[in-house]
């Protein structure tokens, strides 16, 4: 899996391309977390380009939001594919994060 890691503005994109799994978990963790810090939280992931994501990438998707949640932050995500979308909805976590259809309407929501 590769991380592209695009700055618009004041808003930090990481767009992961490929399945994320165990394997990868920890660096996109690690990644988001970094973004977010160095953006002051102002990052989105545009996860369109990842048609699947494992338990253990959902679990580093949770701690990158609770870390943002220490600073009154959440952690944005758009471009879900079907099968990720329904994964953060069957393990009820999809309301811990602000989901948008596209990278515009996320990049607009820290207006």
């Amino acid at each position: 899996m590769r991380i592209d890691e695009q700055v618009r503005g004041a808003v930090t994109f990481l767009r992961p391309d490929g399945a994320i799994t165990q394997q990868d978990s920890l660096t996109f963790r690690t990644k988001v977390v970094e973004a977010a810090r160095k953006s002051m939280g102002r990052c989105v992931v545009d996860a369109s380009a990842v048609p699947f994501m494992d338990s253990t990438a959902l679990e580093a998707l949770l701690d990158a939001t609770e870390e943002l949640g220490a600073a009154g932050r959440v952690l944005k995500l758009c471009g879900l594919s079907e099968t990720v979308r329904e994964c953060l909805e069957l393990t009820g976590i999809a309301g811990r994060f602000d989901i948008y259809a596209d990278g515009v309407s996320a990049a607009r929501s820290f207006l």
